[in-house]
């Protein structure tokens, strides 16, 4: 059974960081991508970040590009996503996702992905 588990969230101030983690099993594929989404209230879900497991390839949305990082463990089966510099317009339920397969031009498109965790609340306020 694929499961994908996110951790990690909380209350931080402007300009702290959190580190998330997603701890993902049961696939029976050797490679995959690991996205990064979220959403907040009134808004469309959008694209984070995203890691290719074939090459190691890393997306970034513009508004998060130099403060976000994301990374992987393949020993302890996790994506981690380490947010710096964190903004209020950063609040929002973050989740993790995995696609067969992302290319700069698709990774950010939720359709893409095939299974998703529960997600993991960061709110960003002083």
């Amino acid at each position: 059974q694929v499961q994908l588990v996110e951790s990690g969230g909380g209350l931080v101030q402007p300009g702290g960081s959190l580190r998330l983690s997603c701890v993902v099993s049961g696939f029976t594929r050797d490679y995959y991508a690991i996205g990064w989404f979220r959403q907040a209230p009134g808004k469309e879900r959008e694209g984070v970040s995203c890691i290719d497991s074939r090459d190691g390839m890393t997306y970034y949305a513009d508004s998060v590009e130099g403060r976000f990082t994301i990374s992987r463990d393949d020993d302890k089966n996790t994506v981690y996503l380490q947010m710096n510099s964190l903004k209020p317009e950063d609040t929002a339920v973050y989740y993790c996702a995995e696609a067969s397969f992302v290319s700069d031009h698709s990774w950010s498109g939720d359709w893409k992905y095939n299974y998703w965790g529960q997600g993991t609340q960061v709110t960003v306020s002083s």
